[in-house]
């Protein structure tokens, strides 16, 4: 994995604190195959370029409180997925662009999670950024991916014509009894 930082900040490890306290930002990129949990919703066969993101902190001064810790995430991926119309493989752009606060403790950030609009996550000196890079492209996904126009056209009949030929070479099952009507009709 490949980012961009002076060295006081690494991204698997970060005191998301002091890192908003200082203003400073990250940036990275790295090969789908990097990511375990991507690459495996992804499609085989397709190439992609990197998945690249950056994180910037920020302080927002509280009267009367501790500053509020945020921290701004922005990603841009694009994904090799499966086309849930024609099952062929698509490249789907995926762009996210959120930010957190942080709170003390998971009470507190249970306690504001109905009342708050912003998203919340609990303060750590070993916040693993990189995890949550990827949980935000994963859930920025579409649930069902879909080309605007599918390359081959749809065959929507599951009518083989070699099982049709067949059919009708077989008699029809009640055959018989349409002849054992017209003997009893007589």
């Amino acid at each position: 994995m490949e980012y961009k930082s002076d060295a006081k900040w690494h991204p698997q490890s970060l005191d998301v604190r002091a890192f908003s306290r200082d203003g400073a930002t990250l940036s990275g990129q790295a090969p789908l195959a990097q990511w375990e949990r991507l690459s495996a919703e992804s499609e085989d066969g397709l190439v992609s370029p990197p998945v690249k993101w950056q994180a910037r902190g920020e302080a927002v001064p509280e009267v009367g409180a501790q500053d509020q810790v945020w921290l701004h995430l922005q990603v841009n991926a694009v994904l090799p997925l499966l086309c849930q119309r024609c099952l062929s493989p698509l490249l789907t752009a995926v762009d996210v662009d959120r930010s957190f606060r942080f709170v003390a403790d998971e009470a507190t950030a249970m306690a504001l999670d109905d009342e708050e609009e912003e998203d919340l996550l609990v303060t750590s000196r070993e916040f693993n950024l990189i995890d949550l890079v990827e949980d935000e492209v994963i859930l920025a996904m579409p649930l069902v991916p879909l080309h605007e126009a599918c390359p081959e056209p749809l065959h929507m009949s599951v009518e083989d014509p070699q099982c049709e030929q067949e059919e009708q070479k077989r008699p029809h099952p009640f055959a018989a009894l349409a002849g054992l009507k017209l003997k009893k009709s007589s």
